[in-house]
């Protein structure tokens, strides 16, 4: 596909290639065999500038598209899903809603070093009562004088116990719904925020979770993120940009898979053959490979939407939902490609069995996408 890409597209595509190769791919097993957070590799990741490549250069960012994102998370994705998740979020969801809705102040003070990868960022939106159902979150932020006490727990929090800047949606009207829900931006080191333990999870091991608590914090009003009781509008648009981020990564993981395969099947010999040369796993690797250029382009879609200022809530919806879906199923079939090989952890494969199952579930799931799909369609043709 580089006849679709712009020469500064394909110069981004194969910096992040060479960096992931070099420094991500050589210590992921041992990465993620020992649950570790890439600490060195995220300062050199902020070093080359992937920190906040799709941010505006005047608050430390890159400037660049957002397929030049797509194309940086999937090529870290291929390797180390894990690692994607952290530039993933960090960028689009929470130096991304400071970007959306922060004042010129509020970028300068904290979309500047969050672009510049000085420091985390971590979106504090999911709670133990509310997932799915996002206007059924209990935090509250009650406005006292000239700051607001937060009072609160979130859990699911990507950067939970590293990141050093929250953004946090809370509920300053509780009696009004999702228009009583505002958001705030809160430093890590205030009193009265504890993160809680590391979650044991299925896959994404070296990927940062917790749950962060929130007790009489005081956060000032000047940390109020755009207008009170509009952080649910925007919090919808967040999670458009971050599903194109989901998109990129779910791709990247069901590439890797392809591409393990691929090798495996020619150099894995049964009845005298290479395996790949079987009509089956033929018909497994075309599938993938397939299915994987569909993807692709669906979420490369979204993105020139995005970048254009057009509407891609249904487009965005339906890229994350074929492109994390895809990803499980590409690396179900790697694993049975590999046969016994596939079920231990000396192959990749296994491993990106694990880390897929999340793009099904984080920002949105399948379920959701296709209630918002569903909704968009009945837009179009019902009115």
């Amino acid at each position: 596909m580089d006849f679709e890409f712009s020469e500064e597209q394909q110069l981004i595509r194969n910096a992040i290639k060479d960096f992931t190769e070099r420094y991500v791919a050589p210590g992921v097993k041992e990465r993620d065999s020992k649950k570790k957070f890439p600490a060195e590799i995220v300062k050199q990741l902020a070093e080359q500038g992937f920190m906040g490549m799709i941010h505006p250069e005047e608050f430390g960012g890159g400037g660049v598209d957002t397929i030049s994102f797509c194309l940086a998370i999937e090529e870290i994705a291929r390797w180390d899903a894990s690692l994607a998740l952290t530039v993933a979020s960090h960028t689009s969801l929470a130096s991304g809603h400071i970007a959306l809705a922060g004042s010129k102040s509020q970028k300068e003070q904290y979309l500047t070093p969050l672009a510049k990868g000085e420091k985390l960022g971590a979106w504090c939106l999911t709670e133990p009562g509310s997932g799915s159902d996002a206007s059924g979150l209990k935090t509250t932020a009650i406005k006292k004088g000239d700051h607001y006490i937060l009072n609160g727990s979130k859990i699911f929090i990507t950067q939970g116990s590293v990141g050093d800047i929250y953004v946090v949606l809370a509920k300053t009207d509780p009696d009004k719904g999702t228009k009583g829900i505002s958001t705030f931006i809160v430093e890590s080191r205030w009193d009265g925020i504890q993160p809680g333990k590391k979650m044991e999870k299925l896959g994404m091991n070296s990927s940062d979770t917790t749950e962060v608590h929130f007790e009489e914090v005081k956060v000032p009003e000047e940390n109020l993120l755009g207008e009170a009781g509009k952080g649910f509008v925007d919090t919808m648009k967040v999670l458009d940009g971050g599903r194109i981020g989901i998109g990129a990564l779910s791709v990247g993981i069901a590439r890797g898979a392809l591409e393990e395969s691929m090798r495996y099947a020619g150099e894995r010999k049964q009845f005298g053959s290479p395996i790949g040369d079987f009509q089956a796993i033929e018909t497994k690797l075309a599938d993938m490979a397939t299915e994987i250029d569909a993807a692709r382009m669906m979420v490369h879609r979204a993105a020139q939407l995005k970048d254009q200022g057009k509407p891609y809530t249904k487009e965005v919806s339906m890229a994350k939902l074929f492109a994390s879906e895809l990803a499980v199923r590409a690396a179900n079939e790697a694993v049975q490609i590999h046969g016994g090989y596939g079920y231990i952890k000396e192959y990749h494969v296994e491993r990106f069995l694990r880390d897929a199952k999340l793009m099904t579930i984080g920002e949105g799931t399948s379920e959701v996408q296709r209630m918002i799909i569903a909704r968009e369609l009945k837009k179009e043709h019902w009115g």
